[in-house]
């Protein structure tokens, strides 16, 4: 029995155009049925790879020298991007920030901003705790699972 998948193509559209505003290289979405894929490959071309996800088992992470940027991916207390966007460390421009090192947040608590397809999502600490690290500045583009604050 084969599932045939339609291709939604103003969600492609409006991920293509998100690639264009923040000037990424690649943008993924997976919602467990669908994965799409765009990357920009020198010119800006837009490639689509529309398949049925598999989930892998993650291979174990590997052993870095202390003080590696990407060691606060893998940090207990990383609070990571959930999409691509833009980040606002603050609701608006002049306003203080949501929170900067040394803040003692509460779980749920908002910790900044990412601009998605024109929406503003808080991004919430996962945990209570002192941020000890903000990784990103703001207006930075990110990427999904991109490390964003750490929470001690």
């Amino acid at each position: 029995m084969t599932t045939k998948t339609s291709i939604d193509s103003d969600m492609i559209r409006a991920l293509a155009a998100l690639l264009d505003e923040t000037n990424l290289t690649e943008i993924e979405y997976d919602n467990q049925s669908v994965r799409v894929r765009i990357a920009r490959q020198g010119q800006p071309v837009a490639a689509v790879a529309h398949a049925p996800v598999v989930h892998a088992a993650a291979p174990a992470p590997a052993q870095q020298a202390p003080g590696h940027p990407h060691e606060d991916h893998h940090h207990v207390g990383a609070v990571t991007s959930p999409m691509v966007g833009v980040v606002y460390l603050s609701p608006e421009p002049g306003s203080p920030k949501f929170a900067d090192v040394g803040t003692t947040v509460h779980e749920g608590q908002t910790l900044l901003l990412i601009e998605a397809m024109k929406t503003f999502n808080p991004i919430l600490a996962t945990r209570a705790g002192k941020v000890t690290r903000i990784l990103v500045t703001d207006g930075q583009p990110v990427e999904f699972g991109e490390p964003l604050v750490v929470i001690e």
